[in-house]
């Protein structure tokens, strides 16, 4: 996972992914806070997830979206598909995903939508086996997007030429 670092020219576009109410019981009554679960990216392989608690909505998001904009990183993306298939799992989450030919659309639901969209996906086939909590769904999809390389990092990690990497 490279982090990237953020310019003033990208255009980030967030994705709100939950909003949970959180209280605490003391002895002078119930005190509610909020938790938002934020993905930011640019829809061309950068993204980053952020978790902000505050006590107001409003506030939780802000503090989301600037931890998001601190922990972004590179995907590799090909033709608005993923490179290949991976699965994946973090915590009680797994996560398959698939290529798609082109105007397949975006075949997932839920915490995995907003991800593959801000990383700038267009056709995937995705699906989410095991846990349905979004901070691990999350997770899961980032760290599976994180771990995809395409022919060309390949080819440059190895030393070697295109069409070793096909034939070879």
């Amino acid at each position: 996972m490279d982090k990237v670092k953020i310019n003033s020219d990208i255009e980030l576009k967030e994705h709100l992914v939950a909003i949970n109410r959180v209280t605490k019981v003391t002895k002078g009554g119930r005190t509610f806070t909020f938790a938002a679960i934020v993905v930011v990216g640019d829809g061309n392989g950068i993204i980053g997830w952020g978790l902000g608690k505050a006590g107001e909505v409003t506030a939780a998001i802000q503090k989301g979206t600037d931890t998001a904009k601190k922990n972004l990183i590179k995907v590799s993306i090909l033709k608005g598909t993923v490179p290949h298939e991976m699965e994946t799992r973090f915590g009680g989450a797994f996560v398959l995903l698939k290529p798609a030919a082109t105007g397949t659309g975006m075949k997932a639901g839920g915490a995995m939508r907003a991800v593959l969209e801000s990383a700038g996906v267009t056709d995937v086939i995705a699906k989410s086996k095991g846990s349905s909590n979004p901070h691990n769904l999350v997770k899961a999809t980032i760290k599976a997007l994180s771990q995809m390389r395409d022919a060309y990092t390949i080819a440059k990690e190895r030393g070697i030429s295109m069409n070793k990497v096909f034939n070879g």
